[in-house]
């Protein structure tokens, strides 16, 4: 049986993939920043009985990875992009190498839509902070050696507007925005049997999309549908108006100058944003072995997260 090790095991992508590599036979080691915290998809008498480990680690911090991954005996990793990183991640990824990691499962973004994460633009901001850690995964494992998994836009993104969703209104930048909805689960279940078997058909990088892609405020509305039984009203912020939102929210002014253009660009640019989005679809069930997750069904299964 394998041995690995999933870092950020406290998201819900990460938990899921710890539990689906376990389910597939592998010995998971949970690299966690705080080992006392609550794993979300995993109870703790799940954790007790299967074969899952806890060690202190943290992506940003190369010693802390050198360590867990020398008690772990992991020989591959799932990892995200971790934020503040000032090399790109390299000095973690090498740390990760020389300790004995062997294979990473990355989890990146399918903004990347240029034949080489290389092509990428510094001014597009996402894609290009997730294009960078696959170019710095190509210099320190090799092509060979890591899959970049490149999911779609969240079903999670619009629970910012829960509240407005049960209350019936909803303001919003990007009501018009072109999303796939891939959910969670689907994501977490693809890294977690990418993690304990590696990828099929030779593939490098694994697209994961929603099965149906639809405008961020038809989620809006049918989240409301699902969980309220009511109609949602909502209001597409746009131009100074969804600056101000992003900026309300917390976000710095660079992201949100990216934000409001993304959310501005035409159909034609958004169906280039979802590159090989047939393949994504179908490398759900190709992994899972069940199709993609509906959204409807997803808000369905988790309604606590949208404000029931």
């Amino acid at each position: 049986m394998s041995t690995v090790i999933v870092f950020g095991p406290t998201g819900n992508i990460g938990s899921v993939a710890a539990r689906t590599a376990e389910a597939c036979g592998a010995t998971v080691w949970l690299g966690m920043r705080d080992t006392s915290k609550a794993i979300p998809t995993l109870t703790a008498e799940q954790e007790k009985s299967g074969r899952f480990e806890r060690v202190e680690a943290d992506l940003t911090n190369p010693d802390t990875l050198t360590a867990a991954v020398k008690k772990s005996g992991a020989k591959r990793a799932f990892i995200y992009l971790a934020h503040g990183s000032k090399d790109h991640m390299k000095a973690s990824l090498q740390a990760l190498k020389s300790a004995g990691v062997e294979y990473i499962v990355f989890l990146s973004s399918f903004t990347i839509n240029t034949p080489s994460p290389a092509d990428i633009e510094p001014s597009e901001l996402i894609p290009y902070v997730h294009a960078q850690v696959e170019l710095s995964l190509d210099s320190v494992f090799g092509h060979d050696n890591f899959v970049a998994v490149r999911p779609g836009a969240f079903a999670t993104n619009i629970l910012p507007y829960v509240s407005g969703i049960k209350a019936g209104h909803v303001s919003c930048p990007g009501a018009n925005f072109d999303m796939d909805a891939v959910t969670f689960t689907d994501m977490g279940e693809v890294s977690g049997i990418l993690l304990a078997s590696g990828p099929k058909n030779g593939q490098h990088e694994v697209y994961v999309y929603g099965p149906e892609r639809m405008t961020q405020g038809e989620a809006i509305k049918r989240a409301g549908k699902v969980v309220w039984g009511n109609d949602v009203e909502v209001q597409d912020l746009t131009g100074q108006d969804a600056l101000d939102a992003y900026a309300k929210a917390g976000f710095p002014k660079p992201f949100a100058d990216y934000m409001a253009r993304v959310i501005s660009r035409t159909d034609e640019e958004a169906d280039a944003n979802h590159v090989r989005y047939e393949e994504g679809v179908k490398n759900v069930e190709l992994y899972t072995g069940h199709p993609a997750t509906k959204f409807e069904d997803f808000v369905e299964a988790h309604k606590s997260l949208f404000g029931a």
